[in-house]
């Protein structure tokens, strides 16, 4: 036989420990090598009474056998006092045994307010009270055992007992929520549904019976779960006269109704059959909220009506791949603001000193290219993946790939609108790999990006499909770095908050937030997103080879290798290839790759000179001046101007000298470009893009703008709520207001 299971430096509490299972469990420990707190009121089954009695005679039992024991005879509502006393007794408490209970039977017609709450107060408030108390020292030892009791009134229900059941089924929640929480800190806590012969079970069972229930045929499956080797958590065991069982949920298949169609009761009635149907092989055991979600997230992505996906996939599980390239998916719109590109630059490490990424004045403003995969995320998350592929799980979906092509710089607010289409999708036998492209365009239907999202889904394959892509080019280019060390490296330290702040963009996936979630998906803690290690990287190449303009930023394509924790270090190693940076980026404390296979494609004055410079304003065409009330504004400005003698005009020169550039739109969303010169020889005032670099830039409705020329409006108030933007040297914008205002009585 192996060695015994010894408890030698352990101390354990044990409530309810003066008679019955508790004084079975409080002798059983003592008698293995642990020191015991015997916990015990003293007061009858129903509650009535107190003694120190109870406590005193299984303590003295304890020491005559050679054991450490102390008694209290605190009421566990007093659970503080009762770990106070293990901690003045023997420094620590490892062990807890919630085992105090009492009972108060009575119809639930005739149950009264304080029927139900005595139970509740001794079961559930006495369980978390001394577990409460006994949790930061557990935590502190990275150490802990806890055992509840519930009972088959709390699981099943009985007559008689509404009160007690309620309690008993609320401390197996409460156990298992400890269980998830305590993981981390190697606490481990279960629940015990025992039959035994106690204060409360010998006034409804009879003598013959009660005398098979020995609690000591119990007790060994308590001492088991508590012993430091035991690595069982969260789970429910009925335990008595011999018998010991694990208990866990059990839901049918069910059946999914169509989300896109009005539910009625009769369609319920319909399958009404099926819904309760535990034989037809496709049960379930749930034993978390995330499995619990299962069912109903996979059902939530049949949004397609099912003639369509009867099309696309056969009863035999045949997936016909052309046919789920010719499917059409609703298109998503994406509205945003400044505010919306700074919160993404700031989700992948932008810093508060990087002016032209975090603050909207900045006459370089502009989003990271690699935002061009969040206006995108929700479009490509409305694919209805369950109505396409076979027996598609969505907990079994990885994020494989991503590619992004950047048509023309992302403009940094406004309106996109996002369709997705699928591109392919392999038969990789125990999985499939499925991409999706998702088509942005701007309100006038012109592209800005194209995106490409490649996952691997587990357990979807084996539908008889093709095994292998054919080549698109750089959406499937290999890109191994050269045999040469990297011409560019950057390390950049993530923050333990960085996934936090990355799904305020979008992606809201509670793998990357909740412990919870994570360890279902065999993560010791949330990951970070892997599109937020690619903006990271992204954000690492167009800092040292696009001279800080988007537009020399053409695509981006990588693969997903390994995952990141946040506050890990990544290192972004690059090679320079022509027109093509080769990339991989490294977890410096893991010495992992998590991206390879991963290249940017170069443009424009990246790759030549005479470009335009980074941050310099494209020229637009201007409207019509009459359609602008402000063009009155400048027609003033500039007649004024020319009523001023020219050694004045020279002089206002010398003292402002800046060039100012205004766009302004109206109602209509027509835009007009003027200009106000007043640092080159006498000044000008004209419509369109300045002749010389601009000094301010500001940006500005049509109504607005005449409302703070007739000194209608106040310049501090429109600039702090947002209704002007200044880009460039802020402060000059006051000399503007001085030009204005010796305008405003001519106006």
């Amino acid at each position: 036989m192996a060695s015994d299971l010894r408890f030698d430096g352990r101390v354990v509490i044990v409530t309810g420990a003066g008679g019955g299972l508790g004084k079975s469990h409080a002798l059983a420990f003592a008698k293995r090598g642990a020191s015991v707190v015997v916990n015990d009121l003293g007061g009858s089954h129903t509650g009535e009474g107190a003694s120190t009695r109870a406590a005193d005679v299984v303590v003295e039992e304890i020491r005559a056998a050679g054991g450490k024991a102390v008694a209290n005879y605190d009421s566990v509502l007093d659970g503080d006092k009762i770990v106070e006393t293990a901690m003045k007794a023997f420094g620590r408490v490892d062990i807890v045994i919630n085992n105090a209970g009492i009972l108060k039977d009575v119809s639930f017609a005739r149950m009264t307010d304080q029927q139900w709450d005595l139970i509740f107060k001794v079961h559930v408030e006495g369980a978390y009270k001394v577990t409460r108390a006994a949790w930061p020292i557990m935590r502190k030892q990275k150490y802990g055992r806890i055992i509840n009791t519930t009972s088959a009134a709390g699981l099943y229900g009985n007559f008689g007992q509404a009160n007690y059941s309620a309690a008993k089924l609320a401390v197996v929640g409460f156990t298992q929520t400890l269980a998830l929480e305590g993981k981390k800190d190697n606490i481990h806590t279960n629940v015990i549904a025992p039959i035994a012969a106690s204060r409360m079970t010998e006034t409804i069972m009879p003598p013959d019976m009660l005398a098979s229930l020995k609690p000591e045929m119990v007790t060994p499956l308590v001492e088991y779960l508590c012993h430091e080797g035991t690595t069982e958590n969260g789970s429910i065991f009925e335990v008595g006269a011999g018998f010991v069982g694990k208990l866990r949920w059990e839901r049918t298949g069910g059946h999914g109704f169509p989300i896109n169609k009005e539910l009625l009761p009769e369609d319920v009635r319909e399958k009404w059959s099926k819904i309760i149907d535990f034989t037809d092989g496709r049960t379930t055991h749930p034993a978390s909220t995330s499995q619990s979600m299962e069912s109903v997230m996979a059902n939530f992505e049949n949004v397609q009506e099912e003639k369509a996906a009867v099309q696309v996939l056969s009863a035999d599980g045949k997936l016909n791949v052309e046919a789920a390239k010719q499917l059409e998916f609703p298109a998503e719109v994406f509205e945003y603001k400044e505010r919306d590109v700074i919160l993404y630059n700031l989700g992948i490490g932008a810093t508060r000193k990087e002016l032209d990424l975090v603050y909207e004045n900045n006459e370089n403003f502009c989003a990271v290219p690699t935002f061009g995969v969040i206006p995108s995320f929700a479009s490509m998350n409305s694919v209805p993946f369950g109505s396409i592929l076979p027996s598609f799980n969505p907990m079994m979906l990885l994020h494989g790939e991503q590619y992004l092509e950047i048509v023309k710089p992302i403009p940094t607010s406004g309106k996109l609108i996002s369709t997705p289409y699928i591109v392919d999708i392999l038969d990789k036998g125990k999985g499939c790999v499925c991409t999706v492209g998702v088509k942005t365009t701007d309100e006038n239907g012109e592209d800005v990006f194209f995106n490409e999202y490649t996952m691997f889904v587990r357990g979807a394959g084996g539908f008889g499909g093709k095994k292998e892509a054919s080549d698109r080019g750089a959406a499937t280019a290999s890109n191994n770095p050269p045999k040469r060390k990297p011409d560019h490296v950057i390390q950049e330290k993530t923050s333990e908050d960085q996934a936090a702040l990355y799904r305020l963009s979008g992606d809201w996936n509670p793998l990357h937030i909740d412990p919870e979630m994570s360890a279902v998906g065999g993560f010791e803690v949330p990951i970070l997103h892997g599109l937020c290690s690619f903006g990271i990287a992204g954000k690492h190449i167009f800092r040292t080879y696009c001279k800080g303009n988007p537009a020399n930023f053409k695509n981006i394509k990588v693969r997903f290798a390994k995952t990141v924790n946040p506050g890990e270090t990544l290192e972004t190693s690059m090679w320079r290839e022509g027109s093509k940076v080769i990339f991989q980026v490294r977890c410096v404390e893991r010495d992992a790759i998590i991206i390879s296979n991963a290249a940017v494609e170069l443009q424009g004055d990246a790759l030549t000179a005479g470009a335009p410079a980074a941050g310099a304003p494209a020229a637009a065409a201007p409207a019509a001046a009459g359609a602008f009330k402000s063009a009155a504004v400048f027609e003033q400005i500039a007649d004024g101007m020319k009523a001023m003698k020219a050694g004045e005009r020279v002089a206002q020169v010398k003292k402002v000298r800046a060039v100012f550039q205004f766009d302004i739109s109206n109602a209509e969303d027509q835009k007009a470009q003027y200009f106000v010169d007043l640092k080159n020889g006498e000044g000008a005032v004209g419509q369109g893009v300045a002749p010389t670099k601009a000094d301010c830039h500001i940006t500005v409705k049509d109504d607005v703008f005449v409302d703070l020329a007739t000194g209608k409006a106040n310049a501090q108030k429109l600039f702090m709520s947002g209704q002007i933007k200044v880009k460039g040297n802020v402060m000059l914008a006051t000399k503007l207001g001085d030009i204005l205002k010796s305008q405003k009585s001519k106006l």
